[in-house]
């Protein structure tokens, strides 16, 4: 267990559980009462809320023993139950996760939490430096005694009282590392006003294993804090912030921060330093869940880019098995395109919602006939529940003899998966893949589903080049090359532009052979992406969408966050019907289409709800048909 523990220190990231009080008041738990109490008279309540963090992804989670101090507890009533509540809460955590583990297989450590003592000390309050660690000692011997893996020391509220709880663990239980983490006011300063520098100095030098802050206004704050310590300390640092500030509903304390935004703040804090995140009040299991997205994401983006950075170029992949994938321009019909400087043309279709893919089919057959040279296939966008895009695929090179690019994402597969996927389809005659991470769930219908995101698109791209020189993950060989063209996405776009073009020479490096862009609105973007790319210029297909109204534009600003110059919606607003508005749109993508022709090796049109006559017409090809 000590070799475990000492995993949660070493830099990695951790995700904690949320609130526990905002749990048991929405169960029903009344807000003046004891809480600590009910790890005796209601055991199962408290049991339930533990059991909802860990099914939402908390690696760590804390017992209910916040208040469970000599000083909170006597206002109670309650002064000689210290032993007692702490115990009770530490068995009723550990039976949890034991349970979890039997359960599912999952892994989680609990940690001891130890909240301020609800007193001011000396020379502002009555209570001396002694007796503050003394309570604390008293706690933190009871939680010891319990088996906690760990201590929390939390919302503490000035670094004096900070340092009496890092001294009373190392003399009551100095076999247990100790996390604490203070509260700030609106300037970031704790409630002492002390700087977040000056405390996480302090409390590194006093041997604190971990410092951070929590509770707090919300994210932002936390955030802030977050970033200034870091420039002070090397110990882990810890980010449990509340769901912002609490709202009076019907009189009901609501915190309105939802899910997405914690998620949003999880990969800041970790980007700015933080290694523990986890929340305070207010925070739920629904906020745990997307800040494991987040952090799953995260993860896999950093393990792809250290590999990208690190890989060997295709010659130096060292195996005696390895064979050498066919040329580009033998793979497919694409992959001959693309090798001979061909000009491109796609159009997507996207997969139905239920299992009748007619529509989609004669869709193809149309396209076909008009001269499109393949029918690319998303995978599940926007993290929709949809038909199969690999059946699709398939039906369309059987049915309808056109060439599909797979899309293919990283979001519901593991690594295992991910190579039997790819196996089948190079076995079923699917021979273009364009490499993706994938919309998270939260963007979907089925925000509560679970996303996996092993790898990245870098890992994934990564994983492709390995089956086309003939080995498996593990350098396996598996018989020959699935002989794939491999191709990956860009956002030209994209507000962080520096990180997509960083992105990009990952993929290009992993073994990329083209690339499909997002949509394209703004032409001065797109050239601006195609010069920073110069160095490491792989065959860019465009992005293009004839959009068919001004809500349409909106959607794609708004939700999908492409870049939409103003003009385009001047362009649009000024359609006094549907007719005229998707014959703006229509007009719109051929100038843009005429416009990056010079640049780029192709196109990819999409057919916005299946209006398939949209795309031919854009592609200029509505006189061709055979």
């Amino acid at each position: 267990m000590a070799v475990a523990i000492d995993r949660l220190f070493s830099g990695s990231t951790v995700l904690c559980d949320g609130a526990m009080g905002t749990m048991l008041y929405s169960n029903g738990v009344f807000i003046n009462r004891c809480y600590d109490e009910l790890n005796v008279s209601q055991p199962e309540t408290v049991r339930s809320v533990h059991e909802q963090y860990l099914q939402a992804g908390a690696e760590v989670i804390e017992t209910n023993t916040f208040g469970a101090n000599g000083f909170r507890l006597e206002h109670f009533g309650l002064r000689d139950k210290v032993r007692e509540f702490n115990v009770a809460g530490v068995a009723i955590a550990r039976q949890t996760v034991e349970a979890m583990r039997e359960k599912q297989g999952s892994e989680a450590f609990v940690a001891g939490a130890v909240g301020s003592l609800g007193v001011r000390l000396v020379p502002v309050g009555k209570v001396t430096l002694e007796e503050a660690r003394a309570a604390f000692a008293e706690q933190m011997a009871a939680l010891a005694e319990g088996g906690v893996d760990l201590l929390i020391a939390e919302t503490l509220m000035s670094v004096d009282e900070a340092e009496q709880a890092v001294l009373a663990a190392r003399e009551a239980a100095p076999q247990l590392k100790i996390v604490v983490m203070m509260t700030v006011n609106e300037d970031g300063n704790c409630l002492d006003g002390t700087t977040p520098e000056d405390a996480a100095k302090r409390l590194t030098a006093i041997g604190a294993d971990a410092v951070g802050c929590n509770c707090s206004s919300g994210p932002t704050i936390v955030l802030s804090v977050i970033e200034r310590m870091r420039k002070v300390t090397k110990l882990p640092l810890v980010a449990m912030p509340n769901a912002g500030l609490p709202t009076s509903v019907e009189g009901r304390h609501i915190y309105l921060t939802s899910p997405e935004y914690m998620a949003s703040f999880t990969r800041k804090a970790v980007r700015a330093g933080a290694n523990w995140v986890g929340g305070c009040c207010g925070t739920t299991p629904a906020h745990i869940r997307a800040m494991r997205g987040a952090l799953r994401a995260l993860d896999a983006q950093r393990t792809a880019e250290a590999t990208a950075k690190v890989a060997a170029p295709v010659a130096e992949i060292g195996s005696e098995h390895r064979v050498e994938p066919p040329v580009l321009s033998e793979r497919s019909g694409i992959g001959r395109m693309i090798a001979d400087g061909e000009f491109v043309t796609m159009v997507e279709i996207v997969p139905p919602k239920g299992f009748n893919c007619a529509k989609e089919l004669s869709g193809a057959e149309l396209l076909k006939q008009y001269g499109v040279h393949a029918i690319n296939v998303p995978d599940s966008p926007r993290a929709s529940a949809r038909m199969s895009n690999q059946s699709l695929c398939l039906q369309i090179q059987q049915k309808v003899g056109i060439e599909t690019i797979l899309h293919y994402t990283c979001r519901d597969r593991n690594i295992l998966s991910i190579q039997s996927d790819l196996l089948g389809a190079a076995s079923s005659g699917l021979k273009n893949i364009l490499c993706l991470t994938g919309d998270p769930p939260k963007m979907g219908n089925y925000p509560n589903a679970t996303a996996v995101f092993d790898v990245d698109a870098i890992g994934l791209t990564k994983i492709v080049q390995g089956l086309n020189h003939g080995l498996d993950i593990g350098k396996n060989p598996i018989g020959g090359s699935t002989g794939f063209t491999i191709s990956v996405a860009a956002n030209p776009g994209v507000a962080d532009i520096d990180n997509e073009v960083r992105r990009f020479e990952y993929k290009v490096a992993a073994g990329a052979e083209f690339c499909i862009t997002q949509p394209v609105f703004d032409r001065r973007l797109l050239e601006q992406f195609l010069r920073r790319i110069e160095g490491f210029r792989i065959p860019v297909i465009a992005g293009i969408w004839p959009l068919t109204s001004l809500r349409n534009a909106e959607f794609m600003k708004n939700d999908l966050k492409l870049s939409v110059p103003d003009e385009i919606f001047t362009r649009m607003s000024a359609a006094a019907s549907k007719e005229d508005a998707l014959a703006e749109g229509l007009k719109i993508a051929r100038e843009m289409l005429e416009g990056v022709r010079a640049e780029v090796q192709g196109v990819q049109v999409s057919a916005p709800f299946n209006k398939f006559m949209a795309a031919v017409e854009v592609l200029g090809l509505s006189e061709v048909a055979v």
